[in-house]
């Protein structure tokens, strides 16, 4: 194992600060791999720079969520609280009719017995 020196960052923060830089500026991930820079200040510098150089104007556009669409009654809700959330949770899963108990005879009967059937010759 290597040791760090204390005053230089972790490669990952430094990628990570690279790719806020990057995405701050409206730079795509791809680019904001080519910022340089050994703080966050001068990456931010450079992706400034650079998204100046690439004519970029607004930021990149958010990456599309996985999953599909999410359906009307997940997009378009508001905000309630939550005796809202479970009255909708009631009505969109009601609750079952109950089962009858069993009779005497029922709750006797063997469920691992098998049922045979005999034939009747005439």
């Amino acid at each position: 194992m290597t040791e760090q020196n204390p005053e230089q960052p972790h490669p990952a923060v430094l990628a990570l600060a690279r790719l806020r830089a990057g995405l701050t500026a409206g730079l795509t991930v791809e680019q904001s791999a080519r910022i340089q820079g050994a703080t966050p200040e001068e990456m931010t510098a450079d992706a400034t720079a650079f998204a100046a150089e690439l004519n970029v104007t607004t930021p990149a556009a958010p990456a599309p969520l996985v999953g599909g669409p999410r359906g009307s009654d997940a997009t378009g809700h508001t905000a309630g609280s939550v005796a809202a959330g479970a009255a909708e949770y009631e009505r969109k899963h009601p609750k079952p009719e109950p089962r009858p108990l069993p009779t005497d005879a029922q709750a006797r009967r063997n469920p691992f017995q098998t049922t045979t059937y005999t034939m009747e010759t005439r």
